[in-house]
């Protein structure tokens, strides 16, 4: 894969070699987001779990200190007095059986995150084919299929983030934006990783956390030392 000159300049800095701390590698990775719009820093962790079992899957939410950066439009499937609840609380859009065809015929997908009412999973249930490969289907792990709608729309909205293992047990996550400080990614990506240590699970035998590597959207990644998050 050929990179351009920006990419070849700021890996220069980068010690291929070498396990960083989490402060070095968020400085190293700030240095290397040179691209012309405010780059997202991400968090790749490879986890030592295999999650094709139940009793291995790693999956939550958390609520970022300092936010992702990015403005989150939220749905949320209610009914009832909850509809005025949603609203009331931020929610960029709220409704019911009226969504489905829009989405399911129409490919409606202007929103980030899906959140439902309980009494209302039989309605998204029906989404499942649209939803579920974007990532987008409520789950009560990561807080998105509850009553309190108001709680919800308000961590969404304050930057909660929800962390899953991909097929190759791999969790990737947004910790902010390149523009952050450096004590705001900081303080981001330590809240991740307390989640996602507190969500090992109790089968696992053998090493939990594998690898950790930070990058920003454009920029080469940067490993870290995993000892000091075990």
């Amino acid at each position: 894969m050929k990179r351009g000159k920006r990419y070849a300049e700021a890996a220069k800095n980068i010690d291929r070699t070498k396990l960083y701390d989490a402060d070095e590698a968020i400085s190293l990775v700030k240095k290397s987001a040179v691209a012309k719009f405010d780059e997202t820093v991400e968090a790749h962790i490879r986890l030592g779990v295999d999650g094709r079992h139940a009793d291995q899957q790693v999956r939550g939410a958390v609520v970022l200190p300092h936010g992702t950066g990015k403005t989150v439009k939220v749905l949320v499937f209610a009914k009832g007095d909850k509809v005025a609840e949603a609203e009331a609380a931020g929610a960029d859009f709220v409704g019911g059986d009226e969504l489905i065809p829009k989405i399911q015929n129409e490919g409606w997908l202007d929103f980030d995150v899906v959140v439902a009412t309980p009494d209302m999973m039989g309605v998204v249930g029906r989404l499942g084919r649209v939803l579920g490969p974007k990532g987008l289907m409520p789950n009560p792990k990561a807080g998105t299929v509850t009553m309190d709608v108001t709680k919800a729309v308000a961590d969404i909205k304050a930057g909660k983030i929800e962390y899953r293992l991909d097929k190759s047990n791999i969790i990737h996550v947004p910790v902010g934006k390149a523009s952050f400080s450096e004590e705001q990614l900081n303080d981001n990506f330590n809240t991740l990783m307390e989640a996602i240590n507190k969500a090992k699970p109790a089968s696992l035998k053998g090493q939990y956390l594998k690898s950790i590597t930070l990058t920003s959207t454009m920029g080469p990644g940067v490993k870290l030392n995993t000892v000091k998050f075990a």
